[in-house]
């Protein structure tokens, strides 16, 4: 079983929500609590049922993602952890941006430090190719942990390259490296030499990347080298 971390409290979702749309939301619960397989019908139609826009209470949530993390947490508590990859692997190909964007901040909500833990990496790097920035922005979350070295510094580039805030980026001030930072030095050299404004968050992640090496004694050796 995996256990994941839901965008919101039960009881602010709860409170989001008129005499209804509370309704459909407990019949939308007891439907995948009774049977974890009707995820996949039930996800779609979600946001429809409960509702849309920004969450009161919380910094930033939609609605729409929370009801459908949380229906995930449910689904999750009940199946393997293969079977759960396997479904949001469904919901993510088939889903709208919506439902992809959901299915990310499922996977942001699984502790990245319980053994063999859900590895949806896979996912996260389909999210990476597109130019959608709300799917950039949650593929860059607590997720991206998982990803290899090159890819998540491919990631940090992407969000720069479709203006998507560094600030949604997990582990920068951890992770940034010498060749993060030659990687960000090329880009800005790039469109200064083309004439074209460079994004502020460039400067943001060059020191980030300064203060790592500032830190780590082995890329100083190397940088010096």
């Amino acid at each position: 079983m995996t256990a994941i971390q839901p965008l919101a409290d039960h009881s602010v979702i709860e409170a989001a929500l008129d005499d209804g749309a509370r309704e459909r939301w407990h019949a939308l619960r007891d439907e995948v609590a009774a049977d974890p397989a009707r995820l996949g019908r039930v996800f779609p139609a979600t946001a429809r049922r409960t509702g849309r826009g920004p969450l009161p209470g919380t910094d930033g949530v939609l609605l729409e993602d929370a009801v459908r993390v949380e229906l995930v947490a449910l689904a999750a508590s009940r199946i393997e952890s293969d079977a759960l990859l396997d479904e949001l692997r469904e919901l993510y190909r088939y889903g709208d941006s919506d439902e992809k964007r959901a299915v990310l901040q499922a996977l942001n909500g699984i502790e990245a430090a319980v053994e063999g833990a859900l590895d949806g990496t896979d996912i996260v790097l389909d999210a990476l190719r597109t130019n959608d920035t709300r799917l950039v922005a949650a593929a860059m979350g607590p997720h991206s942990d998982r990803l290899d070295d090159d890819s998540w510094r491919q990631g940090v580039l992407k969000c720069l390259f479709t203006g998507v805030p560094v600030a949604s980026v997990t582990g920068l001030a951890r992770r940034a490296d010498r060749q993060l930072a030659e990687m960000v030095q090329r880009y800005q050299r790039e469109r200064e030499a083309a004439g074209r404004d460079v994004p502020l968050d460039v400067q943001v992640v060059l020191d980030a990347c300064a203060a790592s090496l500032e830190n780590d004694p082995d890329q100083r050796q190397q940088k010096d080298s």
